[in-house]
């Protein structure tokens, strides 16, 4: 896995360790994986992260010991332990670690991790007799990831270049007779073909009635002449995502056909114009229903419009109405998000139409390829 270069990874960490200044924070564990592979580079299946002001530690097992020599190599300020089997457990480990600092006050990211999990590093603070005390502190590394860096920046414009280029060569290949599991398969295929790791997530491909189910993804249904065809596909590139879908007509679109296509159409081309810098995200979502809701289709918007890419397909900012105590704050320079709007009419079928966007000084910048490019 190609990971951010060192300058990157150590201005992530000046930036938490300032966070957690502000926050009285003497540390902070981090368990969520995806933010340990933000300030690390780091992309292993088992880790846990203590970052403090003055470095990083990073305890995982034996599994990753070559991997993780090399990485120190090219991040300074990080210290891993991946011992032999049987040396100890990532847990034990950071407990003497703790107690070897005697921090007062460690953040814990109380959303990626298990009562469980919590209660047994407790236990075993206390049995070591350290005085740490754990604090919930969510969202601290998530405030960071929210704006792309210039090096995460380039890698979702890569992205969405070669996710656009999946799709130009997969839609010729939507044909009546082959089933939704077939043309899923093409599209991962294609992904593959274009140089994605592996997919963001499970196809979608949804045809016919299928189409009016926003979550549906791939079954045995073969495709069929006047079918909508829902295709929602996405890929991983240096662990970070793109996403995209698009709406086909198998044959001549039928007159509602075509106004489904075209109101969704305009819809996000109104969300586009309204995802200026300094926008509410739930302004950017109204533009988007009010287009639809002119056309009388504004109750089969069932959804939000968008949400945050990067290093997981689906995180912040979240585009969507406004919900009581859990305002969005204003789009802002290097936030990357999808425009998605869509339509769904239980037992007919369903249009939508995603790409994804770049917020910036000089205006919103479309990462994928129009639909009407594809």
């Amino acid at each position: 896995m190609i990971s951010a270069p060192a300058e990157f990874l150590a201005a992530r960490h000046t930036a938490l360790a300032s966070l957690l200044g502000r926050g009285g924070l003497d540390a902070l564990l981090v368990t969520h994986r995806p933010n340990i592979s933000y300030l690390t580079g780091f992309f292993g299946s088992a880790a846990l992260l203590l970052v403090t002001r003055e470095g990083l530690d990073l305890f995982s097992d034996a599994r990753y010991a070559e991997a993780l020599r090399l990485l120190t190599l090219e991040v300074p300020s990080l210290t891993v332990e991946a011992p032999p089997p049987g040396m100890g457990s990532a847990e034990e480990r950071l407990v003497a670690r703790l107690g070897a600092l005697g921090l007062p006050r460690v953040g814990f990211e109380a959303q990626a991790i298990s009562v469980r999990q919590h209660t047994d590093l407790v236990a075993r603070l206390r049995h070591a007799a350290i005085t740490s005390e754990l604090e919930a502190a969510d969202g601290l590394v998530e405030s960071l990831r929210v704006i792309k860096d210039p090096w995460e920046t380039a890698t979702l414009r890569e992205a969405g270049r070669r996710l656009s280029d999946v799709a130009k060569c997969i839609i010729p290949k939507v044909l009546k007779g082959f089933a939704e599991r077939e043309v899923a398969a093409f599209i991962e295929r294609e992904l593959r073909q274009k140089g994605f790791e592996r997919p963001a997530f499970d196809t979608i491909v949804a045809a016919g009635p299928h189409a009016a189910l926003p979550h549906y993804r791939a079954g045995d249904r073969a495709l069929q002449g006047g079918d909508l065809v829902v295709m929602d596909f996405g890929g991983m590139l240096r662990g970070y995502a793109v996403d995209m879908t698009r709406t086909v007509v198998l044959g001549a679109p039928t007159r509602r056909q075509r106004e489904c296509l075209e109101g969704v159409a305009a819809s996000q081309q109104a969300a586009f114009a309204a995802a200026h810098v300094g926008a509410a995200p739930e302004d950017v979502d109204a533009a988007a229903r009010q287009a639809l809701a002119d056309r009388g289709m504004g109750e089969a918007f069932v959804h939000g419009l968008g949400h945050g890419l990067g290093l997981e397909v689906h995180e912040r900012p979240r585009l969507g109405p406004r919900r009581e105590g859990m305002a969005e704050p204003p789009l802002a320079a290097g936030m990357m998000f999808t425009l998605e709007p869509g339509v769904y009419f239980p037992g007919w079928g369903g249009v939508r139409i995603e790409d994804d966007v770049l917020a910036a000084e000089a205006g919103p910048e479309w990462l994928t390829s129009g639909a009407d490019e594809v």
